[in-house]
């Protein structure tokens, strides 16, 4: 069923599919539509929560120019839960929607008990962090000033994402070119230059599994996903395919991420 909550300063969209215990999937830029596969597989034993991030799709913030943080997003997720009423959540978050999970498990624990936070975009993390920060401002200038294939080529190239240069994606529709916009514009900086609380996410009572894809070895969430995972001191879980696996191919991801629940959900 599809609904729209009014926030203070946005109105969200969202989704629910199936029944049983409350499980979120978040994902940013990437909105329901792109998650909807995967919640489709899970609503058999689950009521699955998506939603399109403040800024994409169909969830409007009333100023159009102010930036998402994964503060705002997690605060969103709050309180979507909460409007459910059947909280806490598990919560799957991939990339930047990752982010966005952990803030949520940071800055709000009773909404949610289990967290599995796939590749996240920790550049903060990272050694090389303010060669990282540099390339992100690199980037969002480059789209800024009009070369939107520039701009993607300098992301994949940055995250160390293998590129065709001879296969050019087909154009996007009106929507996918506005949520491209607001994803530079607004949405990369205040997500890649989050650093999380460590010690917070330790001591917080939120179950935190860490999750890596098997075909991301050498990508930056590969990097970020291990530093994340040694700054929490757990392992990584291993999921199918690449970055966005569960896009590409959801009937086989769906069973790892049940796998993955089924072994680390804490009591609600």
């Amino acid at each position: 069923m599809n609904h729209t909550l009014r926030v203070p300063d946005a109105t969200l969209y969202y989704e629910v599919r199936g029944r049983g215990p409350l499980l979120v999937l978040a994902g940013a830029p990437m909105g329901t539509r792109f998650l909807a596969p995967l919640a489709e597989l899970l609503a058999a034993d689950h009521t699955v929560l998506t939603t399109d991030p403040r800024g994409v799709g169909a969830s409007v913030p009333d100023d159009p120019s102010a930036d998402s943080t994964p503060q705002l997003r997690a605060a969103d997720l709050a309180q979507l839960i909460a409007h459910l009423g059947i909280g806490p959540a598990a919560v799957f978050g991939t990339s930047g929607g990752a982010v966005t999970g952990l803030a949520l498990a940071q800055a709000h624990p009773d909404a949610v008990h289990t967290l599995v936070a796939h590749e996240p975009p920790l550049t903060e993390l990272l050694p090389d962090a303010a060669g990282q920060r540099a390339a992100v401002e690199d980037i969002i200038a480059t789209y800024a000033a009009g070369d939107v294939p520039g701009a993607w080529m300098k992301f994949l190239v940055n995250a160390n994402i293998p590129v065709d240069p001879s296969a050019a994606p087909p154009p996007p529709d009106a929507q996918q070119a506005a949520d491209e916009r607001f994803w530079f514009l607004h949405e990369m900086r205040g997500t890649t230059l989050w650093a999380p609380d460590l010690d917070a996410l330790r001591t917080g009572g939120v179950r935190i599994v860490v999750g890596v894809g098997e075909d991301s070895t050498g990508q930056i969430c590969d990097r970020t996903s291990a530093a994340l995972a040694a700054g929490l001191g757990t392992d990584r879980a291993v999921f199918p395919g690449g970055h966005i696996a569960f896009v590409d191919d959801p009937a086989t991801f769906a069973p790892r991420l049940r796998q993955v629940l089924t072994a680390n959900m804490t009591a609600a």
